[in-house]
């Protein structure tokens, strides 16, 4: 276990934004968690469980709590059955090395789930979701330890995750039910694609839309893509006839939340040094650098800004992605 003491976050934050925590606490194996319990100085004190860093917009230092930097490692294949591959991540690995890793062991079922930022711990916890799939349809189960305190971060905040499993479908089949996907599919003349085609389509997808947080300081999508009922929908596309919209298996309507940004006119505009970026309304970015980084705050201002607009045009309250501390 290894102890810092006021460590600097903004390496660990994809925003980029400078901040420092009080303690902070790398750990790299479940006995590095138990010894956090058993320390006297950690094992009553708040907790805040730091991944990849890529759904947090940090508005200032942590100093109230214990920060939990997840660095467990590890990838295994844990059985292969006829209806499907039982995979295994340790909380720390980076989320898109581990669906690249599923690839190569001939164990498809991640790949529309390509480069989506951050680390295999944070991912049960957002059910993160791309291109027509979601977690919840390939997770298997969580290994988690350290109950967390009132007001820690964690499994729902309940808990620390130190191992993911996953189930992925035997036999394998492509998801392709996004615009996107249909469309590189048409564009490769493919009638049924590899998992490796339709990864590298993913991957192509989304570095066509989406900013490199290591070039460019972002936090990925920033705000939920809203639903709404099919009536709200009729009415909004009375008004606005080109609004991108999707029909989901319970009836409702689900909105595509960067067409309604950008129809609002934000793409590319700046409050301080946070902005929208030119290529996808639904990311915010760092327009600043180093020290002259952007504040924890100036992105809470665009975001607000923004709810305000998309309510006052539509309707429709935007919710944000990431936590904000």
């Amino acid at each position: 276990m290894v102890v810092e003491k006021n460590a600097p976050l903004q390496p660990w934050n994809t925003f980029g934004i400078a901040a420092r925590a009080q303690t902070l606490v790398r750990v790299r194996s479940v006995a590095d968690v138990l010894a956090v319990l058993a320390d006297p100085a950690l094992a009553h004190a708040p907790k805040f469980v730091l991944g990849g860093g890529s759904n947090i917009i940090l508005t200032g230092d942590v100093t109230q709590a214990v920060v939990l930097k997840m660095e467990i490692k590890g990838l295994r294949l844990v059985e292969a059955t006829e209806k499907a591959w039982i995979v295994e991540a340790g909380a720390g690995e980076v989320w898109h090395d581990c669906v690249a890793w599923t690839l190569a062991q001939g164990c498809p079922g991640l790949e529309n789930l390509a480069l989506i930022p951050g680390t295999v711990g944070a991912a049960p916890v957002q059910n993160i979701g791309a291109d027509g799939v979601e977690l919840q349809d390939r997770f298997d189960s969580v290994f988690k330890h350290a109950p967390a305190q009132p007001g820690a971060m964690g499994l729902a905040g309940r808990a620390v995750i130190t191992h993911v499993r996953f189930r992925l479908p035997r036999p394998w089949r492509p998801e392709l039910g996004y615009l996107d996907l249909e469309r590189k599919r048409a564009e490769a003349g493919v009638a049924v694609p590899t998992p490796q085609q339709v990864f590298d389509w993913v991957c192509d997808i989304r570095r066509a839309k989406l900013p490199d947080p290591a070039v460019v300081g972002n936090a990925g999508s920033f705000f939920k893509n809203p639903t709404v009922s099919p009536e709200q929908c009729q009415d909004i596309i009375a008004r606005d006839p080109k609004i991108v919209h999707y029909p989901m298996p319970d009836g409702s309507i689900k909105l595509a939340a960067g067409w309604l940004i950008d129809a609002c006119g934000w793409k590319g505009k700046s409050i301080g040094k946070a902005g929208v970026y030119e290529k996808q309304a639904l990311v915010l970015v760092n327009r600043g650098r180093g020290s002259e980084s952007v504040t924890g705050g100036e992105v809470m201002t665009l975001a607000r800004a923004i709810q305000t607009s998309v309510y006052e045009r539509f309707g429709i309250r935007l919710e944000p992605e990431p936590v904000v501390v």
